[in-house]
């Protein structure tokens, strides 16, 4: 899934200072700091094209909606400087090869919303136990991130920030849909080594969106921009190498190929 703009404010869960941890309360206290973080990594004309395949859909009265669930997990107390736990990771899905759109490409566990789902957090919740059968007594939402207008499947898409001490096991639950199901090191997406820029087709560097390459999946598009700008809003991020541009399908390829990816 490819890059978002973002619209009105939808931060409807407040932040649950008991169940979030140290670790987490920068990014949960700054989540209203996220958009410019996206806009800052983007060209642009990137952005103007967003703009304007928003107002072309608002226009059309086209409410498309879905959320995705941005699920931390990692032990309640982290280290005494504030960083990152090493064992706190982050729930990934890798979409199937065989369909029709965003095909083979890392997700956040998430989908359109039902006339039944009580609003976005209740979406993501629904779709990430129906993906990788997580347990959702386990997780506690702490905030939703502003709305993002995915301009390729014409969605707007509410990012819920959750917490989880331990979630359980997840795993993948149906295999036409979803090829990999992964709690990723977070510490994984903070390595510089992994870090790069990414760009699609023959349009060169004017869709290039930050991305991370991993030994299991290359993370790019919405998802990667997500991803970033959470790490700086957080303050987790360290100086990457954001010269290193390569094309879409050159870095695909690479996929399996990492080594450790902390």
């Amino acid at each position: 899934m490819s890059a978002g703009g973002t619209a009105r404010s939808r931060r409807t869960v407040p932040p649950a200072p008991d169940v979030c941890p140290s670790w987490l309360l920068p990014l949960v206290q700054n989540v209203a700091e996220i958009p410019d973080a996206y806009r800052r990594r983007l060209p642009a004309d990137v952005l103007a094209m967003v703009t304007a395949a928003r107002a072309k859909a608002s226009l059309g009265r086209d409410d498309r909606e879905a959320a995705v669930l941005v699920l931390f997990s990692g032990p309640e107390s982290g280290p005494a400087d504030g960083s990152v736990p090493d064992d706190a990771d982050l729930l990934l899905t890798v979409r199937a090869s065989t369909l029709r759109h965003h095909a083979g490409q890392a997700a956040f566990p998430g989908g359109a919303s039902d006339p039944t789902d009580d609003g976005p957090v209740a979406t993501a919740l629904r779709e990430a136990h129906e993906e990788t059968g997580i347990d959702l007594s386990r997780l506690h939402p702490l905030a939703t991130l502003e709305r993002a207008f995915i301009a390729p499947s014409q969605f707007n898409v509410v990012p819920v920030l959750a917490y989880s001490p331990d979630p359980g096991p997840v795993s993948v639950v149906d295999a036409t849909e979803t090829a990999i199901v992964s709690r990723v090191p977070l510490r994984a997406f903070i390595n510089p080594a992994n870090r790069l820029m990414v760009y699609r087709g023959e349009l060169g560097n004017r869709w290039a969106g930050p991305a991370f390459l991993l030994n299991q999946m290359l993370v790019w598009g919405f998802t990667g921009q997500v991803i970033s700008a959470v790490l700086d809003v957080a303050g987790w991020a360290q100086p990457w190498d954001t010269d290193d541009v390569r094309e879409l399908d050159e870095v695909m390829v690479l996929v399996g190929h990492q080594g450790d990816a902390r």
